[in-house]
C-alpha cells in the first residue's frame, strides 16, 4: 500500500527552527512531485511548495526564503526545514504527492489530507 506520514511538529518560539518529516510507504520519492501544504486556524489551505529530485518547481509567497527541502532516499523521507518562524506560521502541515492523489482542488486539499489522517502541527509562540 501507498501511504505517507508526517511528523516533527510541536512548538517553537518566534525566531525558531523546527525540521517535519514526511516518511512514504510503498512507492520511491523520486519518481513523483511531491508537496507540502500548510492549513492555519481561520485561514486557508495554501501550498508550500512542489518539489522533486532536487529541483522546487513551485514554491508559495508565504514561507519564501525561509524554508528549505532535504530527501533522505535510503529512508524513503522529505524533510521540511522551517527557518525564521513567526506566530503566522502555526499551522497544520501536509505532505501530499503525485502517487496518492486526493482528487482535491486546492482549497479542499489540506482538509482531504486531513481526512485521511495526515498532518502534523506547528505551533509558534511569541
Amino acid at each position: 500500500y501507498v501511504e505517507l506520514k508526517e511528523s516533527g511538529g510541536g512548538s517553537v518560539q518566534a525566531g525558531g527552527s523546527l525540521r517535519l518529516s514526511c516518511a512514504g510507504f510503498g512507492f520511491t520519492f523520486d519518481d513523483f512531485d511531491m508537496e507540502w501544504w500548510r492549513q492555519a486556524p481561520g485561514r486557508e489551505c495554501e501550498r508550500i511548495v512542489r518539489y522533486r529530485r532536487g529541483e522546487y518547481i513551485k514554491t508559495g509567497d508565504s514561507l519564501k526564503g525561509r524554508f528549505t527541502i532535504s530527501q533522505d532516499n535510503d529512508k524513503n523521507t522529505m524533510y521540511l526545514h522551517l527557518n525564521n518562524l513567526t506566530p503566522d506560521d502555526t499551522a497544520k502541515y501536509y505532505c501530499a504527492s503525485d502517487v496518492l492523489p486526493t482528487g482535491a482542488d486546492p482549497a479542499s486539499q489540506c482538509d482531504a489530507l486531513d481526512g485521511w489522517g495526515q498532518g502534523t502541527v506547528v505551533t509558534v509562540s511569541s
